[in-house]
Parts: C-alpha cells; structure tokens; sequence
C-alpha cells in the first residue's frame, strides 16, 4: 500500500473537508505542513501579522459563513498566542479546527524549546483538544476534530501535532464516517417537551419570546420570522441573537439586559411566559436573578444541557437544535391574543426610546444610522466597548445584514482581525469594522493583512480619547476618578489622575489617518456631521484595499440605558448623572 507523509495526509484531508482557506503563521515545527500547503492550489493560505489576529480572522470566516474556519500555529508562543481566540471562540460556539505544531514526541516533557503544553493549558477553553501520538492516528483524528467541531453545540477543536508524526510516513486513507464512542449530539427534538412549552406558550396572556446566539448558529432565522408572523409573540434578543428576526419588525422589542432598551427589559419583568431559544441567561441578560422574569414561567430551549437550570431555574427544560424546535413548532402555530399585551409595550417604547442626545457633535448614533441609510447590505463587525453597545442599539439587523460580536467573552482586539476573515468568506459583501480606539490598537498589525490582500474593508474606529466603557463606569460609579483610562495621558504632561479631558491635554497617540496612510490605507478623519456620508462614499468606492475612518466622538458620550451589574434589570439608569 502507498504511504505517504503526516503533512501530506494533513493537507489532503483539509481538501476532503472542504476547506478552502487556512489562517496560518509559519515556525521551525510545522514548516513541513507549509511546504505541503505550498504544493497545491485548492487552499489558500492566509498570513495574518499575529497569532490572535489570525484566530480572530479564523473566527469572523465561521461566524460569517457556517464554514468551519481552520488555524495552523508554531509550537510553544505560536500556541499560545491564541488561547484568548479559543475562549473566545468557545464561549460564542464557533467552530474552529486549530492545528499546532509540537516537538518531537521523544522531546515532548523535557522541556525542549518552545515547548509548551498546549492540551492541558486550553482543556477547560476548548471542546475537545489531543496531542496526535501516532502517525496512522493522524486520519481519524482530523476527521473527528472536524465533527466535533461543527456538530452538536459548536466549538473549537485543538489538534498538537508533534514535529515527527508530521513527517513519518503511514496510510494516505482517510476515514469516510466518525463513530465516536461517547460523543453523541443531539439532532432530534423531544416533542413531549416541547408539546409542554408550547401549550403554556398559548395559554400565557403576556408571552415572550427570548432568542440568544443559539438561533442565529443554528440558520434558523427564516422560519423563527414565520413563527412569530403567525404567533404574535412579542420578542426581545440577547445582543448574540440580534438578526434573529429583523430589527425594524413590529414585534421585536429590542435587547435586553445591562444596556438593553426600556421595554425589553419592562417586558421580561411583566410576561407570564417566558419561552427562551438558544441563550444560556448569563449575567449581562439576568441582573439580579432572584428579581429575574418574577411573575414568568420559563421555557428554555438549548442544545446544551449543562446551560438549562444552571442560571435561571425553568419549568420546562427542552434540548434540542433550536432551528429543529422552531421548525416543529410552526407545525402548530396559531395566533395569539397579544393585540393588548403588545399595546402595553408600546407605550414603554414611547415612554423611553433609545435615543442619544442630538446637537452633541459626532453622535454614535448618527453614524450608525447613516450606516443603515447607506449600505443596504452589509457584514458589520464590532470591537469590544461602547461602540459594540451602541451597534447593538442602533444598526437595523435583517436578512441582508450580519452582525458579528464577540459576546461572551468581551474580546478588546476582535473586530478588526474578524472583519477580515468574515471579508475572505465573503468576497463580494461590504464588511464594516466598528471599534473604540482602544481596541483598534490591539491588532492594528492586521491592516497589513487587508492591504497584501487588496482586501475593502471599512474599519471605523469612534475616537473618544479613553477606554469608554471602563470610563463610563468610572463616571457613574467611582466619583468621576478617571484611573487608567485615558488614552492620551502621557508622563510629565498629565497629572497622575485624569479629571477629564481639556485644553491642556497632548495629542492623541496614534494618529491613525497616519498610520493607516503608513500601511497603504485610505485613511480619513472625520469631525462634522455633515462629513459623515462623503466619508463613507468614498471608503465605499475604494475597492482596493481598506479604508480606515477616524470618528472623533465627545469624550462624555455613555451607553444608556445601564443597569449597574447585579441589580435588577429594571433598575435602570437613564441619565449620564446616574440614579
């Protein structure tokens, strides 16, 4: 029988999983799996300027298109440089098949250079991670790694491959099936369980339905759409299951939770039926839990098990595929009487719309309804701080529009490096990166990447000179004593603690128009309102690679509404004095 290398098996079973791009840095331990890449045309090979960049973009390639994304990494740093990447991607559920290089089995314990133990540091980050011992192993490793990655509840999946199993020779078969002993996700509904929920759904007078990331992983936005067509059943949505129905349809509420709206939040504190999909009722939803939902009975749809009842306790427990539950619950779909209840939360949409300030300069605000008004199609990818907040808030979500976030884990430093991928997966979308300036500094190397690539991405950083939302909580919480905040202090020119920004402040560092013009961007700064539709006409004409906008935003702009963490969500603060 004809054998063939470790890294020759390796390529060839990416090709027999269908993967067309592969985010990789080179080292000493896998330069033999490059020089196989390099023999063949079917996979491009992507090379991001960092490793957490390169996972990042791994990362934006999946969420965007369902494809599992794929990672090649050095032994030792290279590894571990994307550990953050692996939670991120881990909490999310994203799936991704991450390959790292090793030493040789035989130095593997002894301390060898760049050696570290990449299993064991990522076993509680990942879903499922082995270090490939042997060569005729390799085959249905990679096989299962793929399976596991992308069925069941999603996740990634890290592959340790020693330098010499890359290079001994073995079978060059590759399984055609995975038969995994213990491992068996769930694929079909228990309809008993959900005949349950759904009976207490329509006998609720104030139902609610409560949609999480689960929904939108699951490609089940166009049928949930037809539920609640047919249903009535107002919504609400984690900032995770936003697109789950379009954002502008009469009966989506709005987010819910720390910074979600008025009557997303009044509405879980008055339902009768609370029927949760896909959400896991972390905190940042919660609040207080022994004031959560109080007068709900709960549904809770996950295909998690461990998620149900661990936060917030329900009356009817239901694992399933949330795409699967919906399609069986439009077999009984009728309507509901909810022309009063939706009356009620109408009225705290008048009461208290999202709304910033007007007259204040650069709003946020209209920025991102100018987005709306401009691209009627587009990939927005965020950061992580106020601006992810005020995405969440104010781009309109539907069918033709994608948002990306990192949610679970708050990644400063996703959102460039994400857009990217989701702009490789999706050569022919508008891919719009919204970030903070402190986060745009975290893998600000990765415009190297957008520009070798000729890749169109905007990338539209909202200056405010601090790191916002640590700032906005200094503002409300901690006496306005500005600790570590502010992006512009500099030793010998700023007193110890920041008071707030004035004359007397130096020049912000970096200039980005500059540094975007360094890397051969487009680079623009934009400090009128009136420049806010030209600025986006001509990142939009120029096609050739990225544009980089700089939105100078004032200093003292705060996502509101806010509920201070572990208080109740109806406890909210409207006004950037506080309570």
């Amino acid at each position: 029988m004809q054998q063939i290398t470790g890294a020759k098996l390796f390529v060839n079973a990416l090709k027999e999983e269908g993967v067309d791009k592969i985010f990789a840095y080179p080292g000493a331990v896998v330069a033999d799996l490059f020089d196989e890449i390099g023999k063949q045309d079917d996979i491009q090979l992507i090379l991001p300027r960092h490793e957490q960049g390169l996972i990042h973009a791994a990362d934006g390639y999946a969420r965007s298109t369902g494809k599992v994304g794929v990672c090649l990494v050095t032994s030792g740093p290279g590894a571990t440089n994307i550990v953050t990447g692996l939670a991120n991607a881990n909490y999310d559920s994203v799936p991704l098949v991450c390959f790292t290089g090793q030493v040789p089995t035989g130095l593997i314990g002894n301390d060898a250079f760049q050696e570290v133990d990449i299993i064991g540091i990522t076993r509680n980050i990942c879903k499922y991670g082995v270090t490939v011992r042997n060569r005729e192993d390799l085959g249905r490793i990679i096989k299962e790694a793929f399976y596991i990655a992308r069925s069941g509840k999603p996740g990634p999946v890290v592959i340790d491959l020693p330098k010499d199993v890359q290079v001994a020779p073995g079978s060059k078969e590759y399984p055609e099936k995975v038969s995994i002993r213990g491992y068996k996700p769930v694929t079909e509904v228990h309809v008993g369980q959900l005949k349950r929920g759904f009976k207490l759904l329509k006998s609720a007078k104030r139902p609610l339905f409560l949609v999480g990331g689960g929904l939108n992983i699951s490609r089940a936005n166009d049928s949930f759409l037809k539920l609640v067509d047919i249903m009535k059943v107002p919504v609400i949505s984690t900032i995770m299951g936003r697109g789950a129905i379009p954002s502008d349809h009469p009966y989506f509420v709005g987010n819910v939770g720390m910074h979600g709206s008025y009557a997303s939040n009044m509405s879980i504190m008055n339902c009768d039926v609370l029927f949760s999909i896909g959400t896991r009722f972390n905190d940042r939803i919660t609040g207080d839990l022994n004031e959560f939902a109080p007068n709900a009975r709960i549904v809770h749809i996950d295909i998690d098990t461990s998620a149900i009842s661990r936060n917030v306790t329900v009356e009817v427990p239901i694992v399933a595929d949330a795409g699967n539950a919906v399609e069986k619950m439009l077999e009984w779909a009728t309507p509901l009487d909810t022309g009063e209840w939706m009356n009620t939360i109408n009225g705290w949409k008048e009461e208290r719309p999202l709304e910033m300030k007007k007259g204040k300069g650069l709003s946020p605000q209209v920025i991102l309804e100018t987005v709306n008004e401009m691209f009627p199609e587009y990939i927005a990818v965020t950061d992580v701080g106020q601006h992810q907040m005020w995405c969440t808030q104010y781009l309109e979500i539907n069918s033709k529009r994608q948002l990306l976030t990192s949610g679970g884990l708050g990644v400063m430093g996703f959102g460039l490096p994400a857009a990217i991928g989701a702009q490789f997966g999706n050569p022919e979308a508008q891919v719009i990166c919204i970030s903070g300036d402190g986060g745009a500094q975290m893998n600000i190397q990765e415009m190297a990447t957008a520009v070798c690539h000729k890749l169109p991405v905007i990338f539209c950083i909202f200056n405010n000179s601090y790191l916002g939302m640590v700032r906005q909580m200094q503002q409300l919480f901690y006496g306005k004593r500005y600790v570590g905040t502010c992006l512009r202090w500099q030793k010998d020119k700023c007193p110890d603690h920041c008071k707030g920004p004035g004359d007397q402040c130096p020049p912000y560092v970096p200039d980005f128009v500059s540094l975007a013009e360094s890397y051969s961007a487009l680079g623009i700064r934009v400090t009128d309102p009136k420049d806010i539709k030209l600025a986006f006409r001509d990142a939009a004409a120029n096609k050739n690679g990225p544009t980089l906008i700089e939105f100078i935003i004032d200093t003292d702009e705060i996502v509101l509404p806010m509920v201070k963490g572990g208080n109740p969500i109806s406890s909210m603060i409207f006004s950037p004095k506080g309570v």
